[in-house]
């Protein structure tokens, strides 16, 4: 018979579910006799003082556990699912997905699309919401979960509809009110796509995000993501260096007009429009606290602030006589911003003896510039036979969490004995980045 439960996977050393003899392998059937849907489910039901757990041996014997602990305090056990329930997959077919335009043959996980409100909670995933209930949404509501991150890509119901190639696309926009009027916080994205929602479409977006302010925090703008494989997908096309220049020039103007009413700037470019329009990266107290970093927005100014601050608590060396020769590679937008974190460092340190290396994305095609989705292959038929000194630094965001794999599943062993080198990865933040152009990591 199969258990209608959660699964246990292991206990916490020192925890209640520990004294109370619970074991990996049990099962997890209700809390106050109210069965558990999902994890907001668990963590809301064990916040009281007072608890009868019931738990399922693997034989079938059940064991109902009376529990008195302080509010709040966690009984240590974990989940063979992380959300405690099955992953909710996206349902659209959005004209700009980047996983509709990946190669086949890869690993099975990239070609998964998520869609859900609990990953965009937990996480800070974005989600469409076309996927979601009223059920889904009274729980949200109910539980008072926030900030949800929510790509809306486009106000116009319609051409909601057509972007995300979803007949309930458009009406799905009426939950932004809905969350509104219940006071969960929000930020939301639009992935912009030129001769769609761009022009008057990101004007009119805008606007009507703007006017959910407060609940709704804030506003990223992206450059649609383009790979080599499209074929059988709606045409589009990057956005030049001209037509950079126009989209910031618009959120400029949206940001004068929020200061004045809100006093936040409310909506933001992420850095690749700077860069592709080849106007200067704003300064920190633009990003009002880098709200979006990971959506892009700030994370250049970040890092460059972050350099800074750590060559000055540096102390000047004339000379480094433990210096090696090196090599950094990236990718074609990070180029510039390493060379002149490079070049600052040199500053500090005269001695050091390194070169940046532009890798070109030959996998994905080289309209795709960001650092994050180079691969193994790239790195080593771009870099075989190039004078690369004594180790290679590479930037930490190509490789999966916690694991050394890049997206084509080459690994940093692979690229060290393919180049006979030996990898350094510099981690996101300038004191890492630093230190590992100094070879103390």
């Amino acid at each position: 018979m199969k258990n209608i439960g959660h699964k246990i996977t292991s206990v916490q050393p020192g925890s209640i579910g520990e004294e109370l003899e619970i074991e990996a392998g049990d099962y997890l059937i209700s809390v106050n006799a109210t069965k558990i849907e999902d994890v907001f489910d668990y963590h809301y039901a064990i916040n009281d003082e007072y608890l009868e757990v019931l738990i399922e041996k693997p034989n079938g014997e059940q064991w109902e556990l009376e529990i008195e602990k302080e509010y709040e305090e966690d009984l240590g056990l974990d989940f063979e699912q992380g959300l405690m329930d099955d992953y909710r997959s996206c349902t659209n077919k959005c004209m700009f997905c980047f996983i509709d335009q990946m190669p086949p043959n890869m690993r099975e996980t990239l070609y998964f699309k998520d869609d859900d409100a609990r990953l965009s909670f937990l996480q800070g995933n974005y989600i469409t919401l076309t996927n979601m209930k009223d059920h889904d949404l009274e729980r949200i509501i109910h539980y008072k979960l926030s900030p949800i991150n929510i790509s809306v890509h486009a106000m116009n119901p319609e051409l909601r509809c057509k972007m995300l190639h979803n007949r309930f696309a458009g009406d799905a926009l009426n939950k932004l009110k809905r969350l509104y009027d219940a006071e969960i916080e929000m930020n939301s994205q639009i992935v912009l796509c030129k001769g769609y929602n761009d022009g008057k479409e990101l004007d009119r977006s805008i606007k009507e995000l703007g006017d959910l302010h407060p609940h709704m925090v804030s506003l990223s703008v992206v450059p649609v993501g383009l790979t080599k494989y499209r074929e059988n997908l709606v045409p589009l096309e990057k956005f030049t260096k001209e037509e950079a220049i126009s989209v910031l020039k618009q959120i400029h103007y949206w940001q004068d007009v929020f200061l004045k009413k809100y006093g936040t700037r409310f909506v933001f470019a992420s850095d690749e429009w700077y860069l592709t329009a080849e106007e200067p990266i704003p300064e920190e107290s633009y990003y009002e606290g880098y709200g979006q970093i990971e959506n892009g927005v700030g994370m250049i100014r970040s890092l460059k602030d972050e350099v800074e601050e750590y060559l000055d608590s540096c102390e000047k060396e004339e000379s480094n006589p433990t210096t090696k020769r090196f090599s950094m590679a990236t990718g074609v937008l990070a180029t510039p911003v390493i060379k002149e974190i490079l070049e600052k460092t040199k500053e500090k340190f005269p001695n050091l003896d390194g070169s940046v290396y532009t890798i070109i994305n030959e996998f994905f095609g080289a309209d795709i510039t960001v650092a994050g989705l180079l691969t193994g292959q790239d790195i080593i038929n771009q870099l075989k036979g190039k004078n690369l000194g004594e180790f290679l630094i590479l930037p930490s965001v190509l490789l999966r969490n916690g694991e050394e794999v890049l997206l084509d599943d080459i690994t940093i062993k692979d690229i060290e004995s393919a180049l006979n080198i030996r990898i350094s990865i510099a981690k996101a933040d300038g004191k890492s980045l630093v230190d590992t152009i100094l070879d103390k990591e």
